[in-house]
């Protein structure tokens, strides 16, 4: 039973998820805020609801370019091998991290609004989370990366103007400051997060 439950779960994420987003930046955003909003309001359990949203933002976020940007100017003082293995313990951190806290809420709304193209590299779309009983309107500008016209990824998400990546960044240089430079306490940061 638990088998057959795992194929169903595969292929529904296939049929679900896998479509290809649309390319201009405002659709983009309705789109993948549409199909979150479908995955949460399935009837099924929270781990199943994170299994979907870590497919999905492995198809629309760019993950290894919000970690370069999280890690700073101390990118820049690592080798190749501490590099790589910053990338895979920042993909599983970003991923346990997006997955459960999206995984809580049963069903945000969210309405593009508009969207300002910065330039050829950025696109700013801009919506709101509707409110509810629980929570006020919230604005979200999502920073959508445009280098590849035909696939758009999301790198920030800006929440009444506190950027997701820009603070995540400060709490990087904080843990790798407080000792007293060494990334290696960060990755071990991380790792212990992961384990959790």
């Amino acid at each position: 039973m638990k088998f057959l439950k795992k194929i169903f779960l595969i292929f529904s994420i296939f049929f679900v998820i896998t479509p290809s987003f649309s390319n201009e930046p405002t659709e983009f955003i309705s789109e993948i805020t549409q199909t979150a909003s479908m995955i949460l309001k399935e009837n099924i359990s929270v781990d199943e609801k994170a299994e979907k949203l870590v497919i999905l933002a492995e198809k629309a976020v760019d993950i290894d370019g919000i970690g370069l940007y999280s890690l700073g100017k101390h990118r820049k003082t690592i080798n190749k091998e501490q590099l790589k293995r910053y990338k895979a313990i920042f993909r599983k951190y970003f991923l346990k991290s997006f997955s459960s806290r999206l995984s809580q809420y049963s069903d945000p709304k969210i309405n593009v609004v508009s969207q300002n193209i910065v330039n050829e590299k950025y696109t700013i779309v801009s919506s709101i989370l509707i409110e509810t009983e629980d929570r006020p309107e919230i604005k979200i500008d999502w920073r959508v990366y445009t280098i590849n016209p035909d696939k758009p990824l999301i790198r920030d998400l800006i929440i009444e103007g506190l950027s997701l990546a820009r603070t995540q960044k400060e709490e990087f240089n904080s843990v790798i400051q407080g000792a007293d430079g060494d990334v290696n306490a960060l990755f071990a940061n991380l790792e212990n997060f992961n384990s959790k």
